[in-house]
């Protein structure tokens, strides 16, 4: 048997490395380092897969969210939404940019933001929120949209996780996760299902006025050179790894298929038994495309299952083990323990198992055999 990794980004690059390798020669060739063709090239070719009008590179998934709630003008002291469970750079660019983190609690059953708990937590001086498609399932965006339409919110997606991932609305049509808000970003941190081999990310916006300028701020707010328009940062995504980009996008589609096969293998393993609860797989709108394969522990050591994979020479992780409504930097005498109780819960149950697209099923067979070994 393959050694099992959590993410197999070798054996990926294998099987495409001549597509790859002659996306970086062509770099080299050019010496093309900075927002070079291949930069646009891949530019287009995300806009077309995502079915919208801008995508803006940048170079990583946080400073992506930072411009993109730049480029809507929300003033110091305006309160954004977002879940307690997940990620700390959604809440720290609020932060950063001295905006009111609002943090709620998420669903139990999707692990994504509660819907009911933005409904509680809106106040005047809310004006924006932002959902983050955790694990790789798209959100309830439909209920969220509806939500912002009726007290005139910006929704700001956290695609970093979700990447090819569809949200499917009650009139049947269906839309890719992050292109239904006003505006979106993502990560192509290595690991993420369309991962370059350094860091760097995107922004995505159907809206033409805020595409533009964040196309400045992206640039240390200039349109023409040396002159600034607006106040920018220098956040661009160079050009080797938009080759690499432009070279596995094709198969991002074909990453997602191996991902849910691999999920959905690891699901009947786990099927019916009273200790572990397995993420749901929805055949009909692919809402989920498994950035990570999260179990629940009910009524178990989940610790101590995490130990005896270790044992056995099987990484896993525990995303996320502190609620960020606990973290130091972020802790608000606001916050109430009894607002989070199922964030509260799942920072204790939650196992994720090795996820990839190189996955094959004598290592899938003995992750899961040596997880119910665990509970006989």
């Amino acid at each position: 048997m393959r050694k099992i990794q959590m993410v197999d980004l070798k054996s990926q690059y294998d099987k495409i490395k001549d597509t790859v390798n002659a996306s970086i020669q062509e770099v080299l060739d050019t010496t093309t380092y900075i927002n070079g063709p291949l930069v646009h090239e891949f530019q287009k070719d995300l806009e077309a897969y995502l079915g919208v009008k801008h995508v803006i590179p940048c170079a990583n998934g946080t400073d992506a969210l930072q411009i993109a709630m730049m480029g809507l003008d929300l003033k110091p002291g305006d309160e954004v939404i977002t879940a307690d469970f997940t990620f700390a750079a959604t809440v720290e660019v609020i932060a950063l940019l001295q905006l009111t983190p609002v943090l709620v609690d998420v669903d139990i059953v999707n692990m994504n933001i509660s819907i009911e708990a933005i409904k509680k937590a809106i106040t005047p001086k809310t004006k924006a929120i932002v959902p983050v498609h955790l694990f790789g399932r798209a959100a309830n965006m439909e209920a969220i949209m509806a939500i912002a339409k009726e007290h005139n919110l910006y929704v700001i997606e956290d695609n970093a996780q979700a990447i090819g991932a569809n949200c499917k609305f009650s009139d049947g049509t269906k839309k890719k996760a992050g292109t239904i808000g006003h505006v979106a970003s993502t990560s192509f941190f290595p690991s993420k299902n369309l991962g370059c081999y350094g860091d760097g990310g995107a922004i995505f916006t159907n809206d033409d006025d805020l595409a533009h300028k964040i196309r400045g701020i992206v640039n240390h707010g200039m349109y023409v050179r040396y002159h600034h328009d607006v106040v920018g940062v220098n956040s661009r995504l160079d050009s080797i790894q938009a080759g690499v980009l432009k070279a596995k996008l094709p198969f991002l589609d074909e990453y997602g298929k191996a991902r849910q096969n691999a999920a959905r293998k690891y699901s009947v393993a786990f099927e019916g038994h009273k200790n572990i609860i397995a993420p749901s797989i929805c055949d009909i709108c692919d809402c989920h495309v498994f950035h990570q394969y999260t179990l629940r522990i009910i009524d178990g050591d989940r610790n101590g299952l995490m130990e005896h994979l270790l044992a056995k020479g099987i990484p896993c992780a525990i995303y996320y083990p502190i609620p960020l409504h606990s973290q130091k930097a972020y802790a608000d005498a606001r916050y109430k323990e009894e607002d989070f109780p199922v964030t509260n819960q799942l920072v204790k149950e939650v196992i994720s198992l090795p996820m990839h697209t190189e996955l094959d099923d004598e290592q899938i067979k003995f992750i899961t055999d040596s997880v119910l070994e665990y509970f006989n």
